[in-house]
């Protein structure tokens, strides 16, 4: 699953906006539209920490890591 998709998810699952996660967030609307779409663009460790915080999520369930996963190959 992609970064955007888990973002989607973890939006829909408190129920929040877009709009609503942008002004919780602080991030732009036009940057989480990218992020959301799926667009090629990387988002900053700056900005997934933002989004992280305002989903109340680890970066690890946002962008998709797996628990204990440090070491494994």
């Amino acid at each position: 699953m992609t970064i955007g998709k888990n973002i989607q998810r973890f939006r829909h699952k408190k129920n929040l906006s877009q709009t609503q996660l942008v002004k919780s967030s602080g991030i732009k609307l036009t940057t989480l539209v990218k992020l959301e779409g799926g667009s090629k663009s990387n988002p900053t460790m700056k900005t997934l920490i933002k989004l992280a915080d305002a989903l109340d999520v680890t970066l690890d369930e946002l962008v998709g890591r797996e628990p204990n996963s440090v070491g494994k190959k």
